[in-house]
């Protein structure tokens, strides 16, 4: 073992020691000790042991480590403080703006456990609440993680959005528009993606010169019809190259290879060698157009044949904003806000949410709070005609499955969203108990996001989705896609049988800011992957249809 592994032994000890709230004295010499053998001269392991404990900065019981290191390759205290931190918190050393007695708040005091929660928590505006983290402080650490994502190589659909056109526009300016295509995952709307994939109606030979510029791309694999680069960010470009029909190698590279399978298997005739656009393709099998992103599985080729398909929900189609939260909570603007962007967007009512009692980390609502708040609500009512706000509540699913309030003060709002957002470590059994406990509450409207994932960060606590969807249609609760594009759940997989249980389901963006209404859209998106109408969805309600079922349920 080298000098550099040595010193980045100690200085990871003595910053997982901060993290830990171990003894400050302690994990600074540690840290003294990786400074100063960093800049030595000479390999400690070419050095006689008796010497070691003479070297500056090297005491006693830095030099027995020194040496367990060198004999073993190991440092055992090191590896227990590894053992006892999550592994999200140590890669939260690898953000620049948050140090360990920073990391120690984060983990001990807010409870966050990955990157991507953090992330999730400066978007809520939740770091602002505590001790040390101001609003500069969050902007700075939100812009490092999202930074550091980007050149991880696995990223949201929605941070593509951005990255695509530029991508897309410089492949047809120096391929020509008519023999690029897009395909693959991003075509069929991924929840998350890996790589960007193209069809490019050009040799290997005219492909690969064009991709010689100052700073070239990393090419990580090649064959005689398939290129697969590495950007600079991260990310990965595949492209289809070769000559031939450029809508037949798009058709086929942009089903799953589940549905392509299929499709091939159901339509062995068909002949793709001439066909003029996609359309043509479902045109000569004989059934309607399957749009890209139901290209998932062999079921909606069966759902095609009986002329099945469903009339997919729109953007256009969402009438309000449900799941919300404003500065009352954790959200960054006023009621009055809220209010006014969602008429100049043209939605006919808001259902505010703000966090309940238990979620301190989010200034969560007392009872007495939960009283001014409505009274505002009432007043706004009143100016904003025929504009509407409702009374809600985003309450805590508690560890016994009970929500956060006595009945008395859940009977006073119009609906309340039932999510869980603490103690997420579950086992399915606890999981399903809390869920189902709360879903059986009399006073609970929605289920929020049903699994509590963060993709790409957290998974989602394990549950049995047929179980709670059947307790959702047996208790007329709706099922919340939440649209925030690290959540998107309840899972697309799951809305085909949701729908087909008679669930109602509501597209929520659980904003925070007002640009957080943008993330309807990808809340669409996902709902369209799960063949979602907008009669199956609750926030396509117009105001009266909405008091009517309000008032039914």
């Amino acid at each position: 073992m080298d000098n550099a592994a040595i010193a980045d032994n100690f200085a990871l000890l003595a910053k997982l020691m901060d993290i830990h709230g171990e003894n400050s004295f302690k994990s600074k010499t540690f840290a003294v000790a990786a400074f100063n053998i960093e800049k030595l001269p000479m390999q400690l392991k070419d050095t006689p042991r008796e010497k070691l404990f003479s070297i500056k900065g090297i005491g006693e019981s830095t030099g027995k480590k020194v040496a367990e290191m060198l004999d073993t390759g190991n440092l055992e205290v090191l590896n227990q403080f590894i053992t006892n931190t999550p592994p999200g918190v140590i890669e939260m050393l690898n953000i620049k703006g948050i140090g360990p007695k920073k990391i120690n708040t984060i983990w001990k005091e807010m409870e966050i456990e990955s990157l991507g929660e953090l992330l999730y928590a400066c978007n809520e505006n939740r770091l602002t609440l505590f001790k040390g983290f101001g609003e500069k402080t969050q902007k700075n650490v939100q812009d490092a993680i999202e930074f550091y994502f980007l050149n991880q190589g696995h990223f949201l659909f929605a941070q593509l959005e951005s990255i695509f056109p530029q991508i897309e526009g410089y492949l047809k300016n120096i391929f020509s528009p008519e023999k690029v295509l897009v395909t693959g995952a991003y075509r069929r709307h991924a929840l998350t993606i890996e790589e960007l994939e193209f069809v490019i109606n050009e040799k290997n030979d005219v492909v690969k010169p064009k991709f010689e510029t100052a700073q070239p791309p990393e090419l990580v694999y090649e064959t005689d019809n398939n290129l697969l680069y590495k950007l600079k960010n991260g990310l990965k470009l595949r492209l289809y190259s070769g000559e031939g029909n450029i809508i037949e190698r798009q058709f086929i590279t942009t089903g799953s290879p589940e549905f392509i399978d299929s499709f091939q298997k159901t339509f062995p005739k068909i002949n793709f060698k001439n066909a003029a656009s996609d359309e043509a393709i479902f045109k000569e099998a004989g059934i309607p157009f399957i749009e890209p992103c139901l290209r998932e599985t062999a079921t909606i080729i069966e759902k095609a044949k009986e002329n099945n398909l469903p009339a997919l929900i729109q953007t256009e189609d969402i009438r309000s904003i449900i799941h919300s939260h404003s500065n009352w909570s954790d959200g960054s603007n006023t009621l009055e806000e809220m209010a006014d962007e969602c008429i100049k967007r043209g939605f006919e009512y808001l259902v505010i949410s703000d966090h309940s009692q238990s979620a301190f980390y989010a200034n969560g609502l007392k009872e007495d709070r939960i009283i001014a708040q409505h009274k505002q609500i009432d007043e706004l009512n009143a100016k904003l005609k025929p504009f509407k706000i409702f009374k809600s509540i985003e309450s805590d699913i508690l560890y016994d499955g009970k929500l956060d309030y006595p009945d008395d003060i859940l009977k006073t709002f119009d609906l309340v969203i039932a999510s869980i957002h603490s103690i997420l470590k579950m086992n399915e059994e606890k999981a399903m108990s809390r869920l189902i406990t709360a879903i059986e509450n009399p006073y609970t409207t929605i289920l929020g996001h049903m699994t509590g994932r963060l993709l790409l960060s957290r998974n989602g606590y394990p549950v049995d989705h047929k179980k709670i969807i059947d307790a959702c249609v047996a208790n007329n609760v709706v099922i919340e896609l939440n649209a925030h594009p690290r959540r998107l759940d309840i899972d697309w997989k799951w809305i085909y049988l949701a729908i087909e249980k008679g669930a109602l389901l509501s597209i929520n963006p659980d904003a925070h800011t007002l640009d957080g209404f943008d993330d309807i859209k990808y809340g669409v998106l996902a709902a369209q992957k799960g063949g979602m109408t907008k009669e199956s969805n609750l926030s396509s309600f117009g105001l009266k249809e909405f008091e009517i079922w309000l008032d039914e349920n």
